[in-house]
């Protein structure tokens, strides 16, 4: 917790959502309040608020803040599947870390108890972009993106599940804590091929 001190407005804000994604990791959504994040950076509630407006827009651009940096973290998982010859199954590993050190898993698990999904939009674009990559990376032609989709949309769902609730059932079930990705790298060499194969019997009944 930080003494109170004189900052400039912007400065107050940007250490205020600092605190506020802190919060939502260490405590969830309940412990994103106006008055935890006050006690974390040495502000009174009133300032917090005055900064702010509302709890309700603290929590908005919280949740605009957390999204943007989704964003960009896909944004780079694009940039390595097209310019660095990154294998498909890294995607795994990045994606699992937006979702659980990113703190998107738990923004996710906020944002739809809370049904506030149009925050989600900013992201259309940068999944499209991700399916896009991960198509041409597997060579699959663009009519079958379809099929590409529904492997990043299984990642992401396995992501999700492993950084909201997957401490707690790998304690139940006794697994180590890379057992979630370790799912996923073996799945998928064995969805590519499947994929693959089955584009390739299609074309052929076409010819």
């Amino acid at each position: 917790r930080q003494k109170r001190r004189k900052r400039t407005a912007e400065e107050a804000r940007e250490e205020a959502l600092v605190a506020a994604r802190d919060l939502l990791l260490s405590r969830g959504p309940a412990g994103v309040t106006v008055s935890n994040v006050g006690t974390e950076i040495g502000m009174s509630h009133t300032n917090v608020i005055h900064h702010f407006g509302s709890a309700s827009e603290l929590h908005s651009a919280l949740m605009g803040s957390m999204i943007n940096d989704l964003t960009g973290a896909i944004d780079k998982m694009v940039e390595h599947l097209r310019t660095d010859q990154a294998a498909v199954t890294q995607v795994v590993d990045q994606v699992f870390d937006a979702f659980g050190e990113g703190g998107a898993g738990q923004l996710a698990a906020w944002l739809a108890l809370a049904r506030e999904f149009d925050h989600l939009e900013p992201v259309r674009q940068a999944i499209t972009d991700l399916v896009a990559a991960v198509r041409e990376r597997m060579g699959i032609d663009i009519q079958d993106e379809d099929k590409v989709a529904s492997i990043v949309f299984l990642i992401a769902i396995c992501a999700f599940g492993d950084a909201v609730i997957g401490d707690h059932l790998r304690d139940m079930l006794k697994l180590e804590p890379p057992a979630g990705r370790q799912l996923m790298y073996l799945i998928l060499p064995m969805l590519i091929p499947y994929y693959t194969a089955m584009i390739a019997q299609r074309d052929s009944s076409n010819t």
